[in-house]
């Protein structure tokens, strides 16, 4: 198993995008995590930039919508193959909301998983808030109904949910570990998905919660058959990055931090990484 790397766009839309491409690649990721543009020529720049510097990309379903659920329904399978398109490691997929039924939300892992079996694309379900997997309670729901169901494991998103560092869901965790073949490498706390600053050492609790969560995702991916696990630094900016107050000013950089976790995740990782 290898582990790979990725920047996320999120907090950088501001640039140019190929000052973004260039920007991660310098810094030493190894790839990207990315919706899918909009412009025909940035779609073009990011597959024929994937190609000429032999990077890798989770690419990023978020965008399914509709007025009734048969909409959505429609509107999730067309940005699924779209997602296909460069050939991703998987795609990250904000599946459902909160709000649709247990059954709804079924219909649309199913549809997910018969498109991973058409296409041989591996659909990993972020537990994210307002999506299908938004708390632990609502996850294991899918675990019991559904044995192929995948996750990105974005765990900062339960422990603000839950109030918690999830002290009173271990067999769900545990259950939710052993699903994910992505991670979100976020670090959340109990009253909110981010921490300011995880080099602050009034954080370190947290990080050592998530560091432990993320060392058995490893290990158990490294004994199974997957060829890549992808991790994607995902501290965001504001306002998910707290700030000043009157100010507005970010309480640190998100550029200087995630590229704070990738050398702390290299580093950590260092057996997976050649």
């Amino acid at each position: 198993m290898q582990i790979k790397i990725l920047s996320p766009l999120w907090g950088h839309e501001h640039l140019e995008y190929k000052v973004f491409l260039d920007k991660m690649r310098e810094a030493g990721y190894d790839g990207f995590d990315t919706w899918i543009p909009q412009d025909v020529n940035e779609k073009k720049l990011l597959f024929d930039y994937l190609q000429k510097h032999g990077m890798y990309i989770v690419t990023h379903q978020h965008e399914a919508k509709g007025s009734t659920f048969e909409e959505f329904k429609s509107s999730f399978l067309t940005n699924l193959y779209s997602c296909a398109e460069p050939g991703p490691v998987l795609i990250n997929s904000h599946t459902g909301r909160d709000y649709f039924s247990l059954e709804q939300n079924l219909q649309l892992v199913d549809i997910a998983q018969e498109f991973a079996e058409k296409t041989g694309i591996t659909v990993a379900h972020e537990t994210h808030r307002g999506r299908v997997g938004y708390s632990p309670q609502m996850a294991n729901e899918i675990f019991t109904a559904r044995q192929g169901f995948s996750i990105t494991a974005d765990f900062s998103h339960w422990v603000c949910v839950t109030e918690s560092m999830l002290e009173n869901f271990a067999g769900i965790l545990d259950e939710a570990i052993k699903r994910s073949r992505h991670i979100h490498t976020r670090i959340g706390f109990e009253e909110g998905p981010q921490v300011p600053d995880p080099r602050a050492p009034e954080w370190k609790y947290a990080v050592n919660h998530f560091l432990n969560w993320w060392d058995r995702i490893v290990a158990l991916n490294a004994t199974s058959k997957c060829k890549i696990l992808p991790l994607t630094t995902e501290f965001g900016p504001r306002p998910y990055m707290p700030t000043i107050p009157f100010t507005n000013s970010a309480v640190a950089d998100q550029f200087e931090i995630n590229c704070y976790m990738k050398d702390l995740l290299n580093e950590r990782y260092i057996q997976y990484r050649n």
